[in-house]
């Protein structure tokens, strides 16, 4: 049974002191958590997750990480960066990156390489625009996305990775995919997982990433392909990350 996974996408928000009774009031309230959890956060705090987290139930990681090993690559920050710093995750392929940086699958599908070559567990960000899902283009977008990342590695590796659902509709809308319509693009992927292997792409957790929220979580969890969550506003307030820790 795939154990789910509850993961914050800081985004480009934070500080040093707030940043402390966020990291604090969460590692607190895991005691009991029976799902793994994790923050993603700028890379100028992982020292300051490093510091507070390590030994703890709460893990951390990367918002994105660069497709080169080292060199003449100014403001980007390698795999082996994050490594130094304890990181266990690294998300790849956020919508934001694909519409602000221009990030494609190819690139998206390289840096999933990497991230995996080190021993890291991407988090890598599917999903369809309003335009698209309107269109009907759902399945065809989300399995061009993933396909680029399955052609690059090898199906051994599936069990490593971990792959986010995020509609883009429905991030920072206040828009939500009902529980059914999320599970159904859940299950596209499932199904385009399992043609690479079978038996592995059982392993393969598939987090939802629009807009999952307290009053909302428990019921999108239930879904049979929903195996966690790649949480964005919630994920800044402790009372709301943590309730939607418990339900999952």
């Amino acid at each position: 049974m795939r154990r789910k996974l509850v993961c914050g996408n800081w985004k480009m928000n934070g500080n040093l002191i707030s940043n402390a009774a966020l990291l604090a009031g969460v590692k607190a309230g895991l005691s009991h958590a029976k799902c793994e959890v994790a923050v993603c956060v700028p890379a100028v705090y992982l020292a300051q997750c490093q510091a507070v987290l390590s030994g703890s139930a709460l893990g951390w990681g990367a918002q994105d990480v660069s497709a080169h090993a080292s060199g003449a690559y100014t403001g980007e920050i390698s795999v082996s960066m994050l490594q130094d710093f304890g990181c266990q995750y690294v998300i790849l392929g956020h919508s934001e990156r694909r519409a602000y940086h221009d990030e494609t699958d190819a690139l998206v599908a390289l840096k999933t390489q990497r991230v995996i070559q080190a021993g890291l567990t991407p988090i890598v960000c599917v999903g369809e625009t309003l335009a698209e899902r309107e269109s009907g283009q759902t399945q065809a977008v989300v399995s061009a996305q993933l396909d680029a990342v399955l052609t690059a590695i090898d199906a051994a590796d599936l069990a490593k990775l971990v792959v986010a659902y995020e509609p883009v509709w429905a991030i920072g809308t206040g828009k939500t995919a009902t529980p059914e319509i999320a599970q159904d693009v859940h299950a596209i992927l499932r199904a385009k997982i399992m043609q690479k292997n079978v038996e592995l792409a059982q392993a393969v957790r598939i987090l939802y990433g629009g807009s999952m929220k307290p009053d909302n979580a428990r019921e999108l969890l239930a879904m049979p392909d929903i195996d966690g969550g790649l949480i964005g506003g919630a994920a800044l307030n402790v009372a709301d990350f943590l309730a939607i820790v418990q339900s999952a």
